[in-house]
């Protein structure tokens, strides 16, 4: 039997694991070439790489879809990528009246949308109501035990992560799931309606059902005569000011502008191509990501010699454990945006420029054994994203 040609042929030009060195050899046996030509900095790790950090990536590709009339939704979860213990996350579309149906968690909900928009609802313990719709570039936060709704107002996606790594969306708490598993006659008595009312009511969890497009918001509201939460739980992230600096831009967004959001904070980065996110750590807790668009690398440096570079694209999961050093650099040809979230009221990271910079100049000289020019170069002052003439992306 004739196999095609593993190196031209129909695969045209296959990336093989060979260094620009000569370390490597030829992969003639069965592979999968898609995947390796995604994943250039793990098929010839770049030579700085070392050492047995354990995976730091997944791609909601690689997910089970639910699919139920009124959307779809997919997750990741220790499940797929055990190293995330802090966060997960879940992938949702609504279609136009679509409803993820009334229920709640145990853990706190922060959202991003993605595209089209949707209608949220939500009560506090004071019997506070809210309602509000969210388009693109929107957030939302439900604190955790707090019962809402999500509803499609168009075809919409977003975003979904959960101050836990072991969360599941299928395992919330779903107004439906709790009908179906009270006796009728305990729902009687709690409404004041007879039994017989309740003989229609769902046998099981709905999740996401379809129903029609919800009118203008005003003709939805309702009146508490506990008045409106006090703390909004819609935040507008993409009408926030950017962090501009040469290379990209940054938004924050943690409990100083956004006050609900006491269990997790975030930023939204832009990557333009030739730009990167600049070297640092964050002191405070593990880092959860979400690719939105574009292609990146990043290496992940643990100390004791060990570092591992992985590539990313948009869908993907990049997680990176507490304090440990990295960057993002974008290694394609349009701009890189991308989520960093963590487990923390507030967003916090130190710069690997401005430390050397505020720290004596003599001391960072013998320790790296560095000249002037380095040292000229640093910088007092923060650059998450930075650029420089000439930078671009090269596989090494």
């Amino acid at each position: 039997m004739d196999t095609p040609n593993r190196n031209h042929g129909m695969y045209g030009n296959v990336p093989q694991p060979i260094r620009p060195d000569g370390a490597g050899g030829m992969d003639t046996g069965p592979r999968d070439i898609m995947r390796d030509m995604e994943n250039p900095n793990m098929l010839v790790p770049p030579i700085t790489d070392s050492g047995l950090l354990p995976n730091l990536k997944f791609s909601f590709s690689d997910t089970s879809m639910k699919l139920n009339f009124g959307g779809w939704s997919r997750e990741v979860t220790v499940r797929e990528l055990p190293i995330a213990t802090t966060m997960a996350g879940v992938n949702m579309s609504l279609t136009p009246g679509g409803v993820r149906e009334l229920h709640w968690h145990q853990q706190a909900e922060w959202s991003y949308m993605i595209l089209g928009s949707a209608r949220i609802t939500s009560i506090d313990q004071e019997g506070r109501n809210f309602i509000a719709d969210v388009g693109p570039g929107d957030l939302w936060y439900f604190p955790p035990g707090l019962p809402h709704s999500i509803q499609g107002l168009e075809h919409c996606e977003f975003l979904l992560v959960f101050d836990d790594g072991n969360f599941s969306d299928l395992n919330t708490i779903s107004i439906s799931d709790w009908f179906s598993r009270t006796p009728k006659d305990v729902l009687s008595a709690n409404f004041g309606v007879p039994i017989g009312v309740f003989n229609n009511i769902p046998k099981e969890q709905v999740y996401i059902y379809q129903d029609k497009v919800p009118g203008p918001i005003d003709s939805q509201k309702v009146q508490s005569p506990y008045g409106t939460i006090p703390l909004s739980f819609k935040h507008q992230l993409l009408a926030q000011t950017p962090i501009k600096t040469p290379g990209g831009s940054v938004r924050i967004v943690d409990s100083t502008n956004f006050p609900i959001s006491k269990n997790i904070a975030a930023a939204l980065v832009e990557i333009e191509p030739g730009g990167m996110r600049e070297l640092h750590w964050h002191p405070n807790n593990d880092e959860w990501q979400y690719y939105l668009t574009g292609q990146g690398r990043m290496t992940v440096f643990a100390g004791d010699g060990n570092a591992r570079t992985f590539d990313y694209r948009a869908g993907d999961v990049g997680y990176v454990p507490f304090a440990l050093g990295h960057y993002i650099q974008n290694t394609g040809t349009q701009s890189l945006w991308f989520l960093e979230m963590f487990k923390s009221d507030r967003f916090e990271d130190v710069s690997l420029n401005q430390w050397m910079a505020l720290t004596p100049r003599e001391l960072v000289s013998t320790n790296l054994n560095v000249g002037q020019e380095v040292l000229n170069a640093l910088r007092k002052e923060k650059w998450p994203v930075v650029k420089y003439p000439g930078f671009s992306y090269y596989p090494k």
